[in-house]
């Protein structure tokens, strides 16, 4: 089979790992006397790794079987690089909008990568909802397929135990994690692994604004890997103290200054999460603050890293809050930046439905 790795012989020696492997912990950095930052290269090869080998093992991933699952960033790259070194095929099913750079990279992986059609935006649950529409029809034409259902599979979450036992062990107890929201796995696997041995540990979520997780209203998203037009499965909203959204300047000017202070070269997802965790971080000097930073910066060179881009989007020189707006409804968040205390509550007891006959926000 294309794609293994030989075993040495040599004794005392372990053997090579696959690359896939290595790319699962991230890197643990001091970037202010109580703030962290967890780094990796490619986050997502967390859940797609530890979900195709538990899928491998039960018998579920066959040869022949067909990796299946809609994506429109990193997870569909993990999924092409692990069906390298386990010689299955990947059909990914994506946005007409995914980056040409990740485009490539995927096909040249050997991964079949098939887009919805621009239209597709404009219908209710966006390109999300025609992606899974799309997908079901692809897994009717293969007579074996495993998804792996990174929205709603629980191995997701639980694939990031991993991450927080490497983080306990490395830096101790932390007092605060913070991150991007997208799927929820992240953040919800790492928050409850650090909470097994930290249960004061607050979790703050990052979203950006027109996105359903926390609360609001579904709406055109500039920024990718942030925000959702439908709700993932795998977000407990019960995990976060606090949420906080963000506009794509914001992340961008604040993805800059990552790299400017600390030369991280990151993309913008990790830019905002490092916005909300720099400024927690200073206002609590006694809390050890730890920041998941899920992927680097290469995609975004023509666009955010291009003073050129940033100015013809009018992104260039505008000013980042020194605070958020703290704001007592999801719903009324008001840009640039706002934060609101969620209080490890559900979504239906922070967004209650208004009464019957009530006036609507």
């Amino acid at each position: 089979m294309r794609g293994r790795l030989p075993h040495t012989t040599r004794p005392g020696r372990r053997a090579a790992v696959e690359a896939t492997e290595a790319y699962q912990l991230p890197r643990l950095l001091r970037l202010e006397p109580n703030l962290y930052a967890a780094c990796f290269t490619l986050m997502k090869m967390v859940p797609a790794r530890h979900i195709l080998r538990r899928a491998l093992a039960d018998g579920r991933l066959d040869p022949g079987t067909v990796i299946v699952e809609t994506t429109s960033g990193t997870f569909g790259l993990a999924l092409a690089m692990q069906g390298v070194h386990l010689d299955r095929r990947v059909v990914l099913v994506s946005d007409p909008v995914i980056d040409e750079r990740l485009h490539r990279r995927l096909v040249d992986l050997g991964a079949t990568v098939l887009r919805v059609p621009a239209s597709a935006g404009e219908r209710p649950g966006g390109y999300q909802a025609a992606r899974l529409e799309l997908l079901a029809r692809v897994r009717e034409e293969y007579p074996a397929t495993f998804c792996p259902e990174q929205y709603t599979n629980p191995d997701n979450p639980r694939s990031y135990a991993m991450v927080a036992e490497h983080i306990l062990d490395t830096l101790g107890p932390v007092d605060c994690l913070v991150g991007p929201v997208g799927s929820g796995g992240s953040m919800c696997g790492t928050a409850a692994g650090l909470r097994a041995s930290v249960p004061h540990c607050q979790a703050i979520g990052v979203d950006t604004f027109a996105s359903v997780l926390f609360g609001q209203e579904d709406g055109p998203r500039e920024l990718r890997g942030l925000g959702m037009g439908l709700m993932p499965g795998n977000l407990d909203h019960r995990v976060f103290d606090h949420v906080h959204w963000c506009t794509p300047f914001v992340a961008y000017t604040a993805t800059r200054r990552l790299h400017q202070r600390h030369a991280l070269f990151m993309g913008p997802t990790s830019g905002a999460a490092y916005l909300v965790a720099r400024w927690f971080a200073r206002r609590n000097p006694h809390a050890r603050v730890v920041v998941m930073l899920p992927d680097e910066g290469y995609r975004y060179q023509d666009t955010v890293y291009d003073d050129a881009w940033l100015s013809a989007h009018e992104q260039a020189g505008v000013a980042v809050p020194e605070d958020p707006v703290v704001v007592d409804d999801p719903r009324t968040a008001p840009q640039p930046w706002a934060t609101f205390a969620w209080g490890r509550r559900p979504l239906n007891e922070v967004i209650a439905p208004a009464p019957a006959g009530a006036p609507g926000r």
